[in-house]
């Protein structure tokens, strides 16, 4: 059974910096495609960052700001997320996706983690 828990967000200041966790089970991070979303009230879900072992690849609001990685053995993801603005505020989710569309590949969602960025 998938299970996905997210954390590390919290509340931070315009320009600070977040490192979101993500500990993943009954996938394997290191043979699949992962990824993290986030979602703002009455938005859908929307792509942030993705990783596999074809490389990375970010939402164009994310780069040079976001990086993925991964832990195989550990089983984790992460997201360090550095100048960030008031506009990355939402809920930051894990899942794992399709490289090609970037749309996730099951529908176990986590409880996300909340980032909150003052101005």
């Amino acid at each position: 059974q998938v299970q996905l828990v997210e954390s590390g967000g919290g509340l931070v200041q315009a320009g600070g910096s977040l490192r979101l966790s993500c500990a993943a089970s009954g996938i394997d991070v290191g043979l699949v495609a992962m990824g993290w979303y986030r979602q703002t009230p009455g938005n859908q879900r929307e792509f942030v960052a993705a990783i596999s072992s074809r490389g990375v690849k970010y939402v164009d609001s994310a780069k040079g700001r976001f990086t993925v990685s991964r832990n195989n053995a550990d089983k984790m993801v992460y997201l360090q997320m550095n100048s960030l603005q008031p506009e990355d505020t939402a809920v930051y989710y894990c899942n794992s996706l399709n490289w090609v569309t970037l749309r996730p590949r099951n529908d176990y969602w986590g409880q996300g983690t909340q980032v909150t960025v003052s101005s």
